[in-house]
């Protein structure tokens, strides 16, 4: 075994996603998911401000942990977009209520 040890690499996401902006095509498929990642992250935040796990949210849901990491993860997946009644038990689970906004 060597005896060098653990060496890290840096990973800089800001300057990575600079350089992928350049790419052709990259940054309108960037535009093209924000609202996806932005309700994302916002069912994100509420489950960390509530300060449960997906175990806990299953729970309170009445489904299952894995339901529960897909329905997280489905959100950039229009196959398996969750409904907005999903959507709304999700943050009724968060103690949350959900809000639409169109602007």
């Amino acid at each position: 075994m060597s005896d060098q040890g653990f060496k890290p690499v840096r990973h800089d996401g800001k300057k990575a996603l600079e350089k992928a902006m350049r790419r052709p095509g990259f940054k309108e498929a960037w535009e093209a998911g924000a609202d996806d990642y932005a309700a994302l992250r916002s069912l994100l935040e509420a489950r960390k401000q509530s300060g449960l796990t997906q175990d806990e949210i299953a729970v309170r849901m009445g489904t299952s942990k894995s339901a529960v990491s897909r329905l997280e993860s489905s959100m950039r997946d229009p196959k398996h977009s969750p409904t907005f009644e999903t959507i709304r038990r999700y943050a009724k689970a968060c103690g949350k209520r959900v809000e639409l906004l169109l602007v």
